[in-house]
C-alpha cells in the first residue's frame, strides 16, 4: 500500500509569515498565527521504497494548517512550557532531588513562577533499564503533589501508564493525561480517557522502558514513528476521545539511537500533518549528552535549551523541560528576534 506524507519547508516567521499567508504564498505550521511553511517535501513510501519531492504549499495536508486552539485551557498561540515534576526516587535527570510529594510540589511551584504553564507530575521512571513500580507506589507519590499544585490553580499533567493512576490523579485535580505508551500499556486506559473528559498526550516509544534501548530499528524513523502515531489518534477517536483533546509527542530517547533522535528532530515539522498538538521532550536526554560530551544529565542545560528552541522554530506547541527559567529565556530571544512586535519593553 502507497502512503503519503507532507514535510512542511521554507518556514517564514512574524510578519514575514502574516503576509505571505494573507497573500495565498504559505501555510500556517501547526495553525500557528507566527510561523508560516511555503514549500513541503511531498514523501510517497510504497513497502521500503521511498521517493521525496519538493512541491508548493497548497498541494500538502489540511491538517497541516487546522487551528490547535487551546489544551486542557491553555492557549497555544505561541511554544508553552510543560515543566517536570520527577516525584521519583530514581530519575535519570535529577536522581531524587524532588523525590517525596512534599519535595515534588515545592519544586513545581518554583517552575511554575519561572515560567511553566503546565506542571507535569511522574511517579515511575522510564529512564532506560527502569523497573516498573505498583500502583500503590505510583499514587502515593503523585496524588499529593497533584492535589497541592492543582489547588493551587497550576495545570496539571500526570505522567503514568497505568488508568487507576489516571483516574485518581484527575480526582484529585489533573487537568492532562501523559502516557509514555500511547495508552497501550494497559487495555483500559483508552477506555478511562475517553471516560474522563481529559487531554492526553499519546507519546510513541518501540518496547517498554526496560528493554526500549536495547536494538532499537525502523525501516525510516521518522515515517514509522509518524504512522504509529496515526494509528494511536486513530484508535483515540475511535474510543470516543476527540481530535481536540489529544497531543502527540514522538518520544525522543525511548527506543531510539542517536541517529534516530536527531532524524527525528530534523524531520519534526513532518508531525503537523496529524492535525493535533505536537509536544516534544528532547531536555538533557542522552542523545544531548553524546552531542555535547556532557557525561551529567543534570548539566545538559544548554545542550537542552538549544534542542527546544529548534524545536519551537519548527512549529512544536508544547516544550517538556526540566530547565523552565533557561528555555523561556532563550525563547523570549528568539521569539522577539522573529517578530519585533511581539515584544513589549
Amino acid at each position: 500500500m502507497t502512503e503519503t506524507y507532507f514535510r512542511p519547508l521554507g518556514l517564514c516567521y512574524g510578519s514575514d509569515a502574516e503576509q505571505l499567508v494573507a497573500q495565498c504564498r504559505a501555510g500556517r505550521l501547526g495553525g500557528s498565527a507566527a510561523i508560516g511553511f511555503t514549500l513541503v517535501e511531498r514523501i510517497t513510501r510504497d513497502g521500503k521504497s521511498v521517493s521525496r519531492e519538493i512541491v508548493p504549499y497548497t498541494d500538502a495536508f489540511q491538517a497541516i494548517e487546522a487551528a490547535r486552539g487551546e489544551f486542557a485551557g491553555v492557549a497555544l498561540d505561541t511554544p508553552k512550557i510543560m515543566g517536570i515534576v520527577n516525584v521519583t526516587p530514581d530519575s535519570f535527570s535529577d536522581g531524587g532531588q524532588h523525590g517525596t510529594a512534599e519535595t515534588g510540589a515545592l519544586h513545581g511551584m518554583a517552575l511554575a513562577a519561572q515560567g511553566a504553564q503546565i506542571l507535569d507530575i511522574g511517579g515511575e521512571s522510564t529512564r532506560p533499564g527502569s523497573d516498573a513500580v505498583s500502583v500503590e507506589e505510583e499514587l502515593s507519590r503523585v496524588i499529593p503533589a497533584v492535589k497541592r499544585l492543582s489547588d493551587a490553580g497550576h495545570v496539571v499533567s500526570v505522567d503514568t501508564r497505568k488508568p487507576f493512576v489516571m483516574r485518581e490523579a484527575v480526582k484529585a485535580g489533573a487537568a492532562i493525561i501523559n502516557d509514555v505508551s500511547a495508552l497501550q500499556h494497559d487495555p483500559e486506559s483508552l477506555r478511562a480517557v475517553a471516560e474522563l473528559r481529559v487531554p492526553v498526550v499519546l507519546m510513541h516509544a518501540q518496547g517498554d522502558p526496560r528493554t526500549m534501548q536495547l536494538n532499537p530499528h525502523y525501516d525510516d524513523v521518522a515515517l514509522d514513528v509518524y504512522d504509529q502515531l496515526e494509528q494511536r489518534i486513530l484508535a483515540c477517536v475511535q474510543a470516543g476521545i476527540p481530535r481536540s483533546r489529544i497531543a502527540i509527542d514522538p518520544g525522543i530517547g525511548f527506543g531510539k539511537t542517536f541517529r534516530h533522535n536527531v532524524e527525528i528532530l530534523n524531520q519534526i515539522t513532518l508531525f503537523h500533518g496529524l492535525g493535533v498538538v505536537v509536544l516534544v521532550g528532547l531536555s538533557r536526554k542522552g542523545f544531548v549528552g553524546a552531542l555535547t560530551g556532557e557525561k551529567n544529565a543534570g548539566n545538559r542545560v544548554h545542550g537542552s535549551v538549544g534542542g527546544a528552541v529548534q524545536a519551537a522554530l519548527n512549529g512544536v506547541h508544547v516544550l517538556r523541560v526540566h530547565d523552565v527559567k533557561a528555555t523561556v529565556e532563550a525563547l523570549a530571544v528568539a521569539w522577539a528576534a522573529m517578530d519585533p512586535r511581539s515584544t513589549e519593553l
